[in-house]
């Protein structure tokens, strides 16, 4: 079940109670991660996935998001801060299924 992508995307602040940052996938990557995972998904849809963003890689899910209608990827505030990311920037990111 390995599948990787590459792809850049703008980094959101989820408006709610706590300030959660997010980079929403491409729908083609969504569309192929679903496909693959079908069935395989843990607690809430989440898959697990190995990221890099510039030279910071680190472990952590990405999340269905029905009202975007794609999976979204947290950006925890160490990842921010190393890459100079902030809401609004361009994250550019390598993303893999981990089994």
């Amino acid at each position: 079940m390995r599948a990787s992508f590459r792809f850049s995307a703008p980094v959101w602040l989820y408006e709610g109670p706590a300030a959660w940052y997010f980079v929403s996938l491409p729908h083609d990557c969504a569309d192929e991660i679903a496909d693959v995972t079908d069935g395989h998904a843990r607690g809430f849809g989440s898959v697990p996935v190995t990221v890099r963003i510039g030279v910071t890689s680190w472990t952590t899910s990405v999340f269905p998001d029905k009202a975007r209608q794609t999976y979204v990827l947290p950006v925890k505030k160490s990842v921010r801060a190393a890459e100079g990311l902030d809401e609004g920037s361009v994250a550019h990111v390598e993303l893999s299924i981990r089994d």
